[in-house]
């Protein structure tokens, strides 16, 4: 994920990441579609990229007791909330654009949330690639506008506001997904409030094409 200034404010973001009703409104229903799609067909290893405290990553090793799952992020302020979860994870601080992995480590990269964060979007996509075996499903999840009016709305308020973010439409992010070497398999929207019309979250699905 991106560093300097952005580390501090997830640094900051962590003491109040878990707090019930912020994980309610905004994190939940992402994760309850995530935990879903894997449990239909359990990978033995999972990536947690940009897992914050590791609530999805805890979710994840309950819903697939047999999988080991990683959680990576670059915030240290997050991944102490993680550590203090305990259980059996493995948490490593590592930036999602350079992934600290061996090639090929693992059956499954799950991204909530934190796709939009990141400055090099095709750098990130190419490590996810990298670090998937053979097959190896990719589920990202994060606001995709659903027209392109919108998304380039919404990325010029964020740089406006310092933020450069990105919000692709599912069709943008669909062909960026299938550059870096991936087959689309699905993509869905996940109904969440306060805008689930305008700016939904928008569930990808993709294998690594061998």
């Amino acid at each position: 994920m991106a560093s300097g200034p952005h580390r501090l404010f997830f640094d900051l973001w962590s003491l109040v990441y878990d707090a019930p009703a912020v994980q309610r409104i905004a994190y939940r229903p992402v994760q309850d579609a995530v935990v879903r799609a894997l449990r239909s067909d359990p990978p033995a290893r999972v990536l947690d990229v940009g897992c914050g405290t590791g609530q999805l990553a805890s979710r994840l090793s309950r819903s697939l007791p047999e999988a080991l799952v990683t959680g990576c992020d670059l915030s240290r302020g997050m991944l102490r909330q993680a550590l203090a979860r305990g259980g059996a994870f493995a948490w490593v601080q590592g930036d999602a654009e350079q992934l600290p992995f061996a090639d090929g480590c693992f059956d499954a990269v799950v991204s909530t949330e934190a796709f939009h964060w990141f400055p090099d979007p095709e750098q990130a996509m190419g490590a996810f690639h990298r670090v998937l075996a053979s097959r190896g499903r990719l589920l990202i999840a994060f606001v995709n506008p659903p027209f392109d009016a919108l998304s380039r709305a919404s990325q010029a308020v964020s740089r406006w506001l310092g933020e450069p973010l990105l919000w692709p439409t599912p069709g943008a992010l669909r062909r960026q997904v299938e550059a870096a070497g991936f087959e689309v398999t699905l993509q869905r929207r996940i109904f969440r409030l306060p805008a689930p019309l305008l700016f939904p979250p928008v569930l990808t699905e993709a294998v690594r094409r061998d």
